[in-house]
């Protein structure tokens, strides 16, 4: 990864206004600015990317949004804590009342959606989702692939503890953080597998 910032440090604060200045979108972790597309070694998303980003969103929007829940697509930021970093997810759902009144990022997320690709993978599985982990509100972590027809959701099990529930082609995806299922198939509609 290579630092964007001609500062060696922002907070907080810093890197909010300064991302409001800039055309690309930005992560911020542990006070250094790393352009999005740097995190993940690559120069922009496939078409299946975007497509399955968009068929989950497509998916939630009206069922989420009767429930007074808000879900939002890519160009939304959350932040895993008061002084912590700040990513761009796939797709992201809070139904918290502090974050309908939200206008820069969200900071209750109760379901956080990213899509694999094999440049981005390894980041999403293990450094992105231990910081998505402090956030308080987040229920489910979901991980959906753009090479093949595959799911994957992290759960905040009653113990504090995350399980995996993976799902393939054929079965019917469950989303228990907002009471949302669909076939999986309907994640991957018109979508070109890479």
């Amino acid at each position: 990864m290579i630092a964007i910032s001609d500062k060696p440090y922002m907070t907080p604060e810093e890197y909010l206004e300064w991302q409001e200045t800039q055309e690309l979108r930005y992560e911020y972790v542990d006070g250094v600015v790393y352009a999005k597309d740097e995190v993940y070694g690559m120069t922009g998303g496939t078409l299946a990317h975007n497509d399955i980003a968009l068929n989950l969103y497509s998916a939630l929007r009206s069922p989420i949004r009767t429930k007074g829940c808000r879900v939002n697509v890519a160009d939304v930021k959350v932040q895993t804590a008061e002084t912590g970093a700040f990513f761009y997810p796939d797709v992201l759902i809070s139904c918290d009342s502090r974050d309908k009144i939200a206008t820069k990022f969200v900071r209750f997320p109760c379901l956080i959606a990213e899509i694999l690709s094999p440049s981005t993978e390894a980041y999403d599985r293990v450094a992105k989702f231990a910081q998505y982990r402090r956030l308080e509100s987040l229920r489910e972590y979901v991980l959906i692939s753009s090479e093949k027809v595959s799911v994957d959701i992290f759960r905040l099990n009653g113990s504090h503890k995350w399980e995996l529930t993976p799902y393939s082609a054929g079965e019917i995806v469950q989303f228990t953080s907002i009471n949302f299922e669909c076939p999986i198939e309907l994640l991957y509609e018109a979508v070109e597998l890479l």
